[in-house]
């Protein structure tokens, strides 16, 4: 039963299809509502989610010019439009864009309104013509009378735990950790990709077997990684990766797991216990680990490293993002009910060291400098450690959604009814184009790489 959400294994061909380009005529056959419907078993229900309605708010501006058409790896898709308002995030607000959703043919989205994607911008028409990522698009803008997020900083921090979650907005709360915040670089600028060397799984550190043995290594080897809220596991190579590794990853734990065994993941030159209890999910008695698709050079490190760590996601550089780990305090209590907003004295990220670094096979403690720093925290619903679900506002007054938390995309959209659109939004959407686009966080490392 495989534990992948919005990055599931399943129909990969559907969006290597979309990704290549094919023929309008074959996609538009691939990407039929009925063709699209009968991948999965249990249809999209639109009548359990919430719809924006656009003549409840005074402050929305249509795109109906920017029509979009989203597939993701296990087929799901989202078709849409664009559009701006106010949006309510937290305890910060601002006038930024989102998409507005018409179509979905996935029961991933079934009780759920949307998806909210911490991600970074891409390049090219997808960057142009998609909205603009919501924390981006709130810290772009000084307009004081729509927004409040001049005091935060473009950078966010998430974690987990059995039966809560938080993402921190603007940074971390200290009291979050129990130990020192490593920072590394992303290796790429458009997702965030660590480099990990190591994969061992056993009893302790010195007992344990390697999962990723090189051929003819050299000593500089890895495997490219994303961290990513929006896959509920950990995912190895299925494969020997077209003879870049001697061994199968993922056959080889199947041989070796038991219960009194945990992961030890080394990125930077560091290296971070997976327990036991992180990545077997008790209460549905399954094993949180995954095979990778043919064709994937590299890992997915899920939610189940987001209940072992706190990870900070600083996109303030305009080079590329810079990537900070530490260990999560058993003692800290994840925000519910509603968020709340504190100043932090932070130690500050060792940005010379970060700039000079040429390998990315380093992680770097903080420096000694200290530095004020505005922090929202954010309440998250954690479903069984694996799906996690934010509330937010849009429009002026605000409607209520509640969104997949995913910090693999940077796609942000609620649904709406295409036939309760005014007449003049729905003529322009009849007479605008579709921009085709394959969402899926897996896709860097099946090009990329």
């Amino acid at each position: 039963k495989l534990l992948l959400r919005m990055r599931g294994i399943g129909a990969l061909a559907l969006g290597v299809l979309v990704l290549a380009g094919v023929a309008e005529g074959v996609i538009k056959d691939v990407l039929s509502p009925a063709r699209l419907q009968s991948l999965f078993h249990t249809p999209y229900r639109p009548e359990d989610s919430q719809h924006f309605e656009i003549m409840h708010s005074s402050s929305f501006t249509p795109k109906a010019n920017m029509r979009f058409d989203l597939s993701y790896a296990d087929g799901s898709e989202l078709k849409g439009f664009n559009g701006e308002d106010i949006v309510h995030v937290g305890d910060v607000h601002g006038r930024a864009p989102f998409g507005l959703i018409y179509q979905c043919n996935s029961p991933d989205f079934n009780g759920v309104d949307g998806i909210l994607g911490f991600g970074l911008p891409k390049p090219g028409v997808e960057g142009r013509e998609l909205p603009r990522p919501l924390l981006w698009a709130l810290t772009d803008r000084s307009d004081v009378k729509t927004g409040n997020a001049g005091g935060i900083k473009r950078r966010f921090s998430f974690f987990s735990t059995d039966d809560a979650a938080e993402v921190q907005l603007g940074g971390y709360d200290p009291q979050t950790t129990s130990g020192e915040m490593l920072y590394t670089p992303s290796l790429s600028s458009t997702d965030f990709i660590v480099g990990v060397t190591s994969v061992r799984f056993g009893t302790s550190e010195a007992d344990s077997t390697e999962l990723l043995q090189f051929n003819n290594p050299t000593g500089g080897e890895y495997l490219p990684a994303i961290l990513d809220s929006g896959t509920s596991c950990l995912v190895l190579p299925g494969t020997n990766l077209g003879g870049r590794l001697t061994n199968k990853p993922f056959d080889d734990f199947t041989r070796q797991w038991a219960t009194d065994k945990s992961f030890y993941i080394t990125m930077g030159g560091r290296t971070f216990p997976l327990p036991y209890s992180s990545w077997y999910l008790s209460r549905t008695r399954q094993t949180c680990v995954q095979p990778s698709p043919v064709g994937m050079q590299g890992l997915l490190i899920g939610d189940v490293f987001f209940r072992s760590y706190i990870v900070e996601f600083d996109m303030t550089s305009r080079l590329r993002p810079v990537l900070g780990i530490a260990p999560l305090s058993a003692s800290f209590a994840p925000a519910t009910g509603s968020s709340s907003m504190g100043h932090f004295d932070l130690q500050q990220e060792p940005v010379q060291k970060l700039k000079l670094l040429r390998g990315e096979e380093t992680m770097y403690a903080p420096d000694h400098t200290r530095r004020l720093q505005e922090v929202d925290e954010v309440p998250i619903f954690n479903k069984k450690g694996t799906q996690y679900f934010m509330q937010l506002g849009i429009g002026s007054p605000a409607q209520k959604f509640t969104v997949i938390f995913d910090t693999g995309s940077a796609v942000f959209g609620v649904f709406t009814k295409r036939a309760d659109l005014p007449a003049s939004i729905a003529d322009a959407l009849d007479g605008s184009s579709v921009l085709r686009v394959e969402v899926d966080g897996m896709a860097a490392l099946m090009q990329q790489w």
